[in-house]
């Protein structure tokens, strides 16, 4: 995929987790990614991130994790890259 490294891979798995703060703070937010060759990855995110990436999944895009450059690509956003269209052989 154009700009990403060769290790990037479509997710499989997407949650978003809240954690509350025991003393009765907004507590903090950590989206979960599991990838196509299940790796799991957990970051850090703030409630605004977490609503854009939800917002992103629900969009019917195709969300791909880079895990060396710590991106995730939510492609088709408008129209469709050909690299995600599959071709039944997987």
């Amino acid at each position: 995929m154009p700009g990403a490294s060769d290790q990037t891979q479509p997710v499989k798995i997407l949650n978003a987790n809240w954690i509350p703060d025991t003393n009765g703070g907004d507590g903090r937010f950590d989206i979960m990614i599991v990838t196509e060759d299940d790796q799991r990855h957990e970051l850090p995110a703030s409630a605004a991130s977490v609503t854009a990436v939800v917002a992103l999944a629900q969009a019917g895009t195709v969300m791909m994790w880079d895990p060396p450059n710590r991106v995730l690509i939510a492609a088709n956003v408008v129209g469709q890259m050909p690299w995600t269209v599959r071709d039944g052989s997987s």
